[in-house]
């Protein structure tokens, strides 16, 4: 990147993630801390703090993810979110999502692992 360090300011941003029922509680107040350009919502690891594990789509943690929308979105900062099922994540973008994460890293592997042994593992 030319001139990175006279620039970095201009590159770099911090994203904060809100992951707790707690923190949705205070979203308002985290958004408008001085540098942080973005706050990223983890409806998993929220469901699970809401005694709901492994149902990131149930109606109490989708409301939780859209009210920190609107928390985040007041404070003028850009808000994201997990949303792995494809609805789900039409439905966030709809909400207002400034993005979603519809893929993570260990899915995208295996998905390409299982096409590999598709194509070439024989029974």
């Amino acid at each position: 990147m030319p001139n990175y360090l006279a620039r970095a300011e201009e590159l770099v941003s911090l994203t904060v993630q809100i992951e707790s029922a707690t923190a949705v509680d205070n979203a308002a107040e985290i958004a408008t801390i001085d540098g942080i350009d973005a706050v990223f919502v983890g409806p998993s690891d929220l469901a699970a703090s809401m005694g709901l594990l492994g149902q990131q789509t149930h109606p109490d943690v989708t409301d939780a993810v859209l009210r920190t929308f609107e928390a985040v979105k007041a404070a003028g900062k850009l808000v994201g979110v997990n949303a792995f099922d494809p609805e789900q994540a039409r439905k966030y973008l709809a909400a207002g999502a400034s993005f979603v994460l519809v893929g993570a890293d260990v899915g995208l592997m295996m998905n390409g692992a299982r096409a590999w042994a598709e194509t070439w593992v024989q029974e």
